[in-house]
């Protein structure tokens, strides 16, 4: 598996369950945290969901019995894996009533993420809305295959299918993945420009500098969940887009601020109001220009953040 290295966030970071107990069910799940909550994360892309999950997973964990347990690691991913996918399907109906467009949750990550470029690429905000367009069983084939690296054997009985039927979904869900994928790995030196000429247009109001690096077809969303304004479709071309930056770039200077920070494996921007989180700003590069802005206002998306940039004060 690749992956212990996979619960690098800012989240998965520290707090274990049970303080500091030598239980052994506690060690076995505190020592495959990290690897469980990125698991839950890529799932579900929501930090608050795979946070619950997890809780659901100890839950269960706690009132087996390690005697009969062969590999710690593989069970615990199992039990995961199953909560994530119950709560997937429930997900699911709650976006058929979503106001505008639904993006993932943002999620503060450690600095050494980015170097890890399979791992910054698989919970980036592109990705995982290329995740969305899978059906759930698909979800987390794919990401236990691709991203983690699990044994199809372990994978089906994750999922309840047979290691033919996971091998089949597995290729069919790549093939899928890859027609919508992000057209090259990005650098966080090329997206960390991007953001760098965004701020600087906010702090100078040369809007060209910004628009100079804008792809004719780019797409920007906003996401504020019908609580926060927000565009409820997503606006699509460099002109376009263009005016609606125009138009915030005097907001954000008159109101907040703009400071930069690691956010699902790229660099970011973070607009404060009044010391509050009002917006976490991502980005999607293809071929050194910007392809996607990505807008995330909801306040509920962003509760979870506001805890953990309070924490890291």
């Amino acid at each position: 598996m690749k992956s212990e290295r996979s619960g690098r966030t800012e989240d998965a970071a520290g707090r274990p369950d049970g303080g500091g107990s030598t239980d052994p069910a506690t060690e076995a799940f505190v020592a495959h945290r990290n690897l469980l909550f990125t698991v839950a994360y890529e799932m579900l892309g929501s930090a608050a969901d795979a946070e619950d999950v997890l809780q659901e997973t100890w839950l269960r964990w706690a009132g087996v019995d390690l005697d009969t347990v062969r590999d710690r690691r593989a069970y615990l991913v199992r039990i995961t894996t199953r909560q994530a996918l119950s709560r997937l399907r429930t997900l699911g109906r709650r976006k058929e009533s979503y106001v505008g467009p639904w993006l993932p949750e943002p999620l503060l990550t450690a600095p050494d993420v980015a170097e890890d470029v399979e791992l910054a690429d698989s919970v980036s905000m592109a990705m995982l809305l290329v995740l969305e367009t899978l059906a759930p069983t698909e979800r987390a084939v794919f990401v236990l295959r691709e991203v983690f690296d699990v044994e199809y054997d372990e994978i089906a009985e994750a999922v309840d299918k047979s290691p033919a039927a996971v091998r089949q979904i597995a290729h069919r869900a790549r093939a899928h993945v890859a027609a919508r994928r992000p057209r090259g790995a990005v650098s966080p030196t090329e997206t960390r420009d991007a953001l760098d000429a965004f701020q600087r247009a906010t702090e100078t109001g040369d809007l060209q500098s910004l628009l100079d690096i804008l792809a004719p077809d780019v797409v920007f969303f906003g996401d504020g969940g019908g609580v926060k304004q927000a565009v409820l479709r997503p606006v699509v071309g460099a002109d376009k887009v263009g005016r609606l930056l125009a138009t915030g770039l005097g907001r954000i200077a008159a109101m907040g601020s703009l400071r930069p920070a690691q956010v699902n494996g790229y660099p970011a921007l973070i607009l404060r109001l009044d010391g509050a989180i009002d917006t976490v700003l991502a980005v999607r590069i293809d071929d050194g220009l910007i392809t996607g802005f990505y807008a995330v206002r909801n306040p509920e998306k962003l509760s979870h953040m506001q805890q953990e940039t309070a924490l890291h004060r």
